[in-house]
């Protein structure tokens, strides 16, 4: 008996060794960077419960798909037309393609305004149209984009359709093999079922973009279903945007739709940055196709973010359905304010996530006690925007949590042209005008406690 007991304390302790080492291995050799919090969390699981964390750890941990493939010869970043060099250069050095001109660039405040746009641009199509969704739903809205995608297959139009295999879950079959019946190329991006060494289940598409015949986009935070769109009984549309582009940018979309249905069942596919920069247009709006996710080996918008918060001058205006950061940013946002920036934060007074709300407390009271502003809106807020000073807006798919930062295939638009900072600086102070600012409280040590699990268990792996 008492052998029995010290083998299995040997093996046990064997376990956790070998699952630290798997964790280390993993980690180091495939270039999977992590924020700290997310890395304890891992270790921390792994010795405390080794039999449940290692199996998760294999099938959730990958976190990068690609490495990094930096540029030879030690040649520098390049400073672009359009924008702040400090963003630009950035950007450049992480092989994004660049700043492009474009010959119109519309704004979609309103849900009705917006579907208007996406099923015209549908419509549109003469020989190409690709179609980007995190979710599909089972309603109106999704019942007239699909309308919509059969009319535009039977004139001809070649018509792919791409929705995440996890956020679309709810779809009916039944619509998807209409659309397949009616000529609609479907793929669901990395279906729950799949070989894990084609892709991790944990790792979300949660981009949204139309775009035909690479000459029109029609993008941003929306997803295709009734909520974001059109207001019911007792149910008001939430709070979003998305936006309308002719010109270069649709082609760096474009590209990164082809990129995005190669890589549906796992393989990696990176967006050039070189045919993009080919192909730009004439116009005076200047704004940049900025993706980040498991096929960029670096975490594009959240460095984005970082060198934002160091340079801003002014102020930092900010609006999203859920506010979970990493401690790197939201420590180089409180310094924001403790050295005179404005940081303004909207935020929903109660969001679709009951859980994002309960972790995000700690870090709206962390910023409020450096001096930032938070705002909570009466209505569920599902907008994702940014705005430095007057000379940078990012409007796109991706939330403030860890999730978005870290774990799901995103977008952001950088808008750098005065008109589009300036339209997006008046529909925040409009979203502004109708919220209450936050008080902080001090809680409770039991509601202290669920914070943190709720954060550390439910924002970071």
């Amino acid at each position: 008996m008492i052998r029995l007991a010290v083998f299995s304390a040997m093996g046990h302790t064997i376990f956790v060794v070998v699952g630290l080492l798997i964790y280390v291995m993993a980690t180091r050799i495939g270039h999977q960077r992590r924020p700290p919090a997310s890395a304890m969390g891992w270790v921390i699981g792994i010795v405390a419960f080794p039999y449940v964390a290692v199996p998760l750890f294999l099938i959730f941990g990958t976190r990068k798909l690609t490495r990094p493939q930096r540029r030879l010869h030690g040649k520098a970043a390049t400073a672009h037309d359009g924008g702040p060099a400090w963003a630009t250069q950035l950007l450049d050095s992480m092989e994004l393609p660049p700043p492009v001109r474009n010959e119109q660039l519309v704004w979609h405040a309103d849900g009705a305004h917006a579907l208007e746009g996406l099923l015209a641009l549908i419509e549109s199509a003469t020989h190409r149209l690709d179609v980007c969704t995190f979710i599909f739903g089972n309603d109106a809205v999704g019942d007239a984009v699909a309308d919509a995608l059969v009319r535009s297959a039977a004139r001809g139009v070649r018509v792919r359709l791409l929705i995440d295999a996890v956020g679309s879950i709810k779809t009916r079959p039944k619509v998807l093999r209409r659309l397949r019946k009616a000529g609609v190329r479907v793929r669901r991006f990395m279906p729950v079922m799949h070989n894990p060494r084609r892709g991790r289940m944990n790792l979300r598409n949660h981009r949204k973009l139309t775009v035909a015949d690479g000459v029109h986009v029609w993008t941003g935070g929306r997803n295709l279903a009734v909520e974001y769109f059109i207001d019911r009984p007792g149910a008001p549309a939430w709070v979003d945007l998305s936006h309308e582009a002719r010109g270069a940018l649709a082609a760096q979309a474009h590209a990164q739709f082809d990129a995005d249905w190669r890589s549906a069942s796992g393989r990696v596919n990176r967006v050039s940055s070189h045919v993009q920069a080919a192909e730009a247009a004439g116009g005076d709006s200047w704004a940049q196709w900025v993706a980040t996710g498991p096929d960029h080996a670096d975490d594009t918008v959240h460095a984005l973010l970082m060198a934002a918060s160091y340079h801003a001058e002014k102020r930092i205006l900010a609006v999203t359905p859920y506010f979970v950061p990493d401690d790197a940013l939201l420590q180089a946002w409180c310094m924001a304010c403790r050295r005179g920036v404005e940081v303004s934060l909207i935020v929903p007074g109660r969001s679709n996530h009951r859980l994002a709300d309960w972790a995000r407390e700690r870090a709206l009271r962390e910023l409020c006690a450096a001096g930032g502003k938070v705002w909570l809106a009466p209505r569920m807020v599902h907008a994702k925007a940014i705005v430095v000073d007057d000379v940078l807006a990012l409007s796109g798919s991706l939330n403030l949590d860890a999730r978005s930062l870290f774990l799901n295939y995103e977008v952001m638009t950088a808008f750098y042209s005065s008109e589009q900072v300036q339209w997006l600086e008046r529909w925040f102070a409009r979203q502004l005008a109708a919220a209450q600012p936050y008080r902080a409280r001090q809680p409770g040590v039991l509601r202290d406690i669920c914070e943190g699990v709720v954060r550390s268990v439910g924002f970071q792996l």
